[in-house]
């Protein structure tokens, strides 16, 4: 039996969004309060995908509703409570999310390979996180 499209980006889905719940939590107890952790680039490149797949799949018919800009708020929650990193992480998920509000307003087969790419490039930040950083 073969996968469908939307069946593939259904699974990719829902693995990134527990990776993004998995790498959030333990990463968190291995920073030194104040400081930058050594993960804190990808994480801002995690938030900016969010940003984007919370648009782009919205515009392509998923009905996910607020699922990725939640997913977004629990890795806030976990990661950035508040302060300067807390900001720089909603920034890039703007960016993400502004980025292609400006260049897309419907679903193209340009938007489905991206929403497909970034699904992919957000579940390997997150098991990279995860494979680094977790206890």
């Amino acid at each position: 039996m073969t996968a469908t499209f939307p069946g593939i980006i259904a699974k990719c889905a829902v693995a990134l969004a527990l990776a993004c719940a998995i790498a959030a939590a333990p990463a968190r107890a291995q920073t030194t309060p104040g400081a930058p952790a050594p993960f804190d680039s990808d994480l801002q490149r995690l938030a900016e995908i969010l940003g984007a797949l919370h648009y782009l799949r919205g515009i392509c018919g998923a009905k996910e509703g607020q699922k990725w800009r939640n997913e977004m708020q629990a890795l806030l929650d976990a990661e950035a409570p508040s302060g300067e990193r807390r900001t720089r992480l909603t920034v890039s998920y703007n960016r993400g999310y502004r980025g292609f509000q400006q260049t897309y307003r419907t679903c193209t087969p340009a938007a489905d390979l991206v929403i497909r790419r970034y699904l992919e490039e957000g579940a390997k930040i997150s098991r990279e996180i995860t494979g680094r950083y977790s206890n």
